[in-house]
């Protein structure tokens, strides 16, 4: 049996912030949230303790972060941008004309965006996918969810600096 395992471009400082959160998140936070259940546990029935509740809920997001982080280091390419050589790839800027309207977002894991304000669509994406090994000038359309057929023109491939 084989497990395709995708791998994830991140900036030395993206790898290192996760490291720190995935780090924190198993151990601080894991201290902090088995000490909230075990006082909402001590505060009597379970069925109807909504703090107790909440506290289980909050684990179970925390666990799946954790998870998440962990699989994602584990795969990561870290490195500089690709130098852009104005084609679509992972890492890079995009500056395209979508249904009509002009957009400037970043292709890859949202992850490597950290504090940016931009957009970030996965290149697994349907856009993503549509766009991927495009070069400025290039016009292409990908299908949303629901069938409906979306028109991209790329512009601008820029280097992602972080």
């Amino acid at each position: 049996m084989t497990t395709e395992t995708s791998v994830t471009w991140l900036t030395q400082e993206a790898y290192d912030r996760l490291a720190a959160e995935l780090d924190t998140l198993s151990t601080v936070a894991r201290i902090d949230i088995a000490n909230k259940i075990e006082s909402a546990r001590e505060e009597g029935d379970l069925k109807e303790n909504a703090g107790y509740h909440a506290a289980k809920e909050e684990q179970g997001k925390m666990e799946a972060r954790i998870r998440t982080l962990t699989l994602l280091l584990r795969t990561a390419e870290v490195g500089h941008a690709p130098e852009s050589k104005g084609i679509v790839e992972p890492g890079t800027i995009i500056t395209a004309t979508i249904a009509g309207d002009e957009t400037r977002f970043l292709i890859g894991s949202r992850e490597i965006a950290g504090d940016s304000d931009l957009d970030v669509y996965s290149e697994k994406s349907p856009l993503g996918e549509a766009i991927i090994g495009l070069k400025v000038g290039a016009t292409t359309s990908y299908e949303t969810p629901n069938g409906k057929q979306i028109a991209v023109e790329i512009h601008l491939v820029e280097t992602f600096t972080g």
